[in-house]
């Protein structure tokens, strides 16, 4: 990389998923990030799911800038010639590619029921079947709402775990009375082992159970929660089972809901998720961003391939709400966002009309994605104007100033910074 040139961004193409669950046409912030990204016409009888910046492999970034040299160069590619721009630590850690994948995603109904596996497990399934699980790294992961966005996310508690069992008799037929009084029969003198081994053997059950009995149940409960609907109000977890009936019908995914966590960010608010932790989005758009892989073991609300006994036998079965980051200010117009894993965080920066900030060198690498508005991006030899759909790499230890003469909104992703400061 020449030397005069060593702080200049690059402009990057992005890369597009059009799984099924994504939101239809002009609808989807997908779409139009796409649109203005890379200049494709969108078609609105296909759904546009994920927008995804990064070097992996299902879906590589290409550089964008008008120099005739890099044309139709993979950002993967360019890293592998250009080791340097990824500072030494990050390059010692992970070796020549960035350890996290920058995602934009746009959900209009119920992914699967799936858990990420962890990095040994991830080399296991990767080796016995590299087909499904593409690589052997772990994904970990946080959405960071753009609209309001909903979530299954981990397990209940115990106690609300008891009043499904009690309240929802459609799976105790599924489980078994046996099954269910493993957890209704728990006190708060047992160990955290037993309540975790009951709460396993519940979930396995329902999982494991057989088509024919899934669809009868999901049945008896469709009719008696619209007999209920007339006396009284449902609960939010049971509106939500019906909409899922609608979507997924005759899925396990449906009645398993009542077991996780109902979460719904508001635009701003982040939720992660480490290794083996079951989860399903539902609805909205949000930013993502992950550790470089696309390990996913599913087990409901899909038609794609299900693996209920890897899935039942990783899964960690902690119980409680999860923890929901508000981000912290690094400046007036800079919000950070830190998950506990050393691969990414995420900064979110609101410039008004007339505004200037500065993202200050670091000793990694890190992509922004213009989201909404334009401006001019300044580093020490380089500028440029940046307007909404742009997506940059910069190299690590380059200072950048930002200013607008409209609002501004964009996305930075990088490597998290307690991983500089760790000794």
């Amino acid at each position: 990389m020449a030397k005069a040139n060593a702080d200049k961004l690059r402009r990057l193409r992005a890369w597009v998923q059009n799984y099924d669950w994504g939101i239809y046409g002009t609808d989807s912030q997908v779409a139009r990030l796409l649109a203005l990204n890379c200049g494709d016409e969108i078609e609105p009888d296909r759904p546009y799911a994920e927008f995804w910046m990064g070097t992996h492999p299902s879906g590589p970034s290409f550089l964008a800038d008008d120099d005739d040299e890099d044309d139709n160069v993979s950002l993967k590619e360019w890293i592998g010639k250009n080791p340097n721009v990824l500072g030494l630590k990050v390059l010692q850690k992970w070796g020549p590619d960035l350890p996290f994948l920058f995602k934009v995603l746009s959900v209009a109904k119920a992914l699967s029921i799936q858990a990420h596996p962890d990095k040994e497990l991830a080399k296991e399934l990767h080796k016995l079947q590299p087909n499904l699980y593409k690589d052997g790294n772990h994904k970990p992961e946080m959405a960071l709402a753009i609209t309001e966005f909903r979530a299954l996310c981990g397990f209940i508690t115990l106690e609300e775990l008891k009043g499904v069992l009690e309240d929802v008799p459609e799976i105790v037929e599924l489980i078994g009375s046996a099954s269910a009084n493993q957890v209704l029969d728990i006190d708060e003198r047992d160990s955290a082992e037993k309540v975790k081994s009951a709460v396993r053997s519940v979930f396995t059950h329902l999982m494991s159970a057989s088509k024919e009995m899934t669809t009868k149940a999901i049945s008896k409960l469709k009719s008696r929660l619209h007999m209920e609907s007339q006396l009284r109000c449902l609960t939010e977890k049971e509106q939500l089972v019906l909409q899922l009936e609608k979507q997924y019908p005759g899925d396990i995914g449906v009645i398993s809901a009542f077991f996780f966590n109902y979460v719904k960010l508001n635009p701003g608010e982040a939720l992660y998720l480490g290794a083996n932790e079951p989860h399903a989005y539902l609805s909205g758009e949000c930013i993502e961003c992950m550790a470089a892989s696309d390990n996913v073991v599913r087990a409901g609300l899909t038609p794609k391939h299900r693996d209920i006994q890897t899935l039942c036998s990783m899964l960690t079965y902690k119980q409680g709400y999860p923890e929901i980051l508000k981000g912290f200010p690094l400046t007036p117009y800079i919000t950070r966002y830190l998950p506990p894993f050393s691969e990414f965080e995420v900064d979110r920066c609101i410039l008004p009309k007339g505004g200037s900030t500065v993202f200050p060198a670091i000793p990694g690498p890190s992509i922004f994605l213009a989201f909404v508005g334009e401006g001019t991006m300044r580093t020490g030899s380089w500028e440029d104007m940046v307007t909404e759909g742009d997506v940059l790499f910069a190299p690590t230890n380059t200072e950048i100033t930002i200013t607008t003469t409209s609002e501004l909104q964009l996305f930075r992703a990088g490597v998290n910074s307690r991983f500089f400061h760790a000794l």
